[in-house]
Order: C-alpha cells, then sequence, then structure tokens
C-alpha cells in the first residue's frame, strides 16, 4: 500500500477536492458565505471572501493535479496544510467576533485539514524517498577465491 500512496493518496486529493468546492462556494456566494464565515460585513466581506475562494480553488486543483508527482505532490499537499492552519488560529483568534460556523466551524475543520494533511505530507515525502531508490540490486557475498556470482534479474528468466 506504501508505494501505490494507499491512505496518504487519498487524503490528500480528498482535502484538495474539498477546498476546490469550498472555493467554488466561496466564489459563487460570497454573501451568504462571508455572513456565514466572518459576518455581514457587506461589499468589503465579499471582496474579501472572493478573495479567498480563488486561492482555495487554485490551491485545490494545483494538488489535485500534482499529487502523484513524487516530489511536487507532497510540497502542494503541505502547502494547503500550512494555509488550513492559518485560517484554523486566525479564525479561532477572532472567534468572539465571528457568527458560529467561523468561530467553531472553521478552526475545527481547517485544524482537522491541517493535521490530516500534514501527515500525509510526510507519508508522500516517504512514500518519493522510497521511489526514487528504485529496485535494488540484491548483495550478494562471496568468498575470496571464488569466482563472483551473477543473479539473474527476474524478467531474463
Amino acid at each position: 500500500m506504501a508505494a501505490g500512496g494507499g491512505w496518504a493518496l487519498t487524503a490528500g486529493r480528498a482535502i484538495a477536492a474539498g477546498r476546490v468546492l469550498t472555493g467554488l462556494a466561496l466564489l459563487a456566494a460570497p454573501g451568504r458565505t462571508s455572513r456565514a464565515w466572518i459576518g455581514d460585513l457587506g461589499p468589503g466581506g465579499e471582496a474579501v471572501t472572493r478573495c479567498v475562494g480563488i486561492r482555495d480553488l487554485v490551491m485545490g486543483g494545483i494538488t489535485l493535479h500534482t499529487i502523484d508527482h513524487p516530489q511536487v505532490g507532497p510540497r502542494w499537499v503541505a502547502t494547503c496544510a500550512l494555509a488550513d492552519a492559518v485560517d484554523g488560529v486566525a479564525s479561532f483568534a477572532a472567534r468572539r467576533a465571528l457568527p458560529p460556523v467561523g468561530a467553531i466551524g472553521v478552526p475545527v475543520g481547517a485544524g482537522l485539514a491541517a493535521a490530516v494533511g500534514l501527515a500525509a505530507s510526510v507519508a508522500l515525502r516517504t512514500r518519493a524517498k522510497r521511489l526514487e531508490l528504485g529496485p535494488q540490486a540484491p548483495i550478494v557475498i562471496v568468498p575470496k577465491d571464488a569466482a563472483p556470482v551473477h543473479p539473474v534479474p527476474p524478467d531474463a528468466a
């Protein structure tokens, strides 16, 4: 399972897809989503909501596009985890001034996404290091006075 990516690829894809959907929602309905998240701040709140929406849409899309790349995928998953951590901490810090979704829902959801995203990024980096090594040649110990033995590759038999 580790060679195929297993849970880390699945988690990274799920978080990235959720980010794309969140971005679309923030762009499509900035008034409704900003009121739920930060309160009714009028056109200014909607503008900030659109800015965050396009950020989430692009970051999620790039993550979905690159997640299978062993060098780039883990970095984008980690980048998204960092953004989620900042979203969660910032919303938690302002919780007294926010509606319930922004005060509780965003810190909890973003915190979980950050933790799982960070763990997935680490697992994907470990997977990338394993893939870099490729198939390893077997170690053959040959006595000093004997002729070396050359193993036959499995596909040559």
